[in-house]
């Protein structure tokens, strides 16, 4: 499933609650095009043409390659470099980083674990490797992270982002 938000509140759309978030596997944040890519997106979408769409991959291809990804095998380290990624998220906790401890009010839980492997494991694909190694992991650590941890005022009131705070666990 794919989902877009707004990031202006308009009346009748409200910020989905965080156990509603985890289950998304991404949070991608995506900037206004350049202008060319506008005037693209104009000219297709305002127009008389129909645009023709060609399947590119069938539901059994769809099924084929999320068993694929799941096969792939993963190092110790490396599932252990992202066991405590997510464990530095977590706030006054043994494992904790110390801007989890200043500026965050919640952390990560096990699926931000989950979702980091799986995303390592079809990074590495992508990048023509057969297991996922760290350099993975932070790949994807940024967009499977920044919708799992909640900011605390301090964080807020200093301007500290999540990317921020997730990029000095990196």
């Amino acid at each position: 499933m794919l989902a877009t938000q707004n990031p202006i509140e308009q009346e009748g759309t409200y910020p989905l609650p965080e156990a509603q978030l985890d289950r998304f596997m991404f949070n991608i944040n995506l900037d206004y095009p350049s202008f060319k890519e506008e005037l693209e997106i104009i000219r297709s979408t305002t127009g008389n043409i129909t645009p023709q769409l060609n399947k590119i991959l069938h539901a059994q291809e769809i099924l084929y390659f999320q068993q694929l990804v799941r096969r792939v095998p993963v190092a110790d380290n490396v599932l252990e470099y992202a066991v405590n990624l997510v464990s530095k998220t977590r706030p006054n906790t043994p494992l904790a980083a110390a801007m989890a401890n200043d500026y965050l009010e919640f952390g990560a839980g096990p699926r931000a674990g989950q979702f980091l492997l799986l995303g390592a494991k079809c990074h590495a694909l992508v990048k023509g490797k057969f297991s996922p190694d760290i350099e993975d992991v932070k790949a994807v650590a940024l967009n499977v992270l920044r919708h799992r941890i909640i900011r605390n005022f301090k964080a807020e009131a200093e301007g500290i982002s999540a990317d921020k705070i997730i990029s000095s666990f990196l």
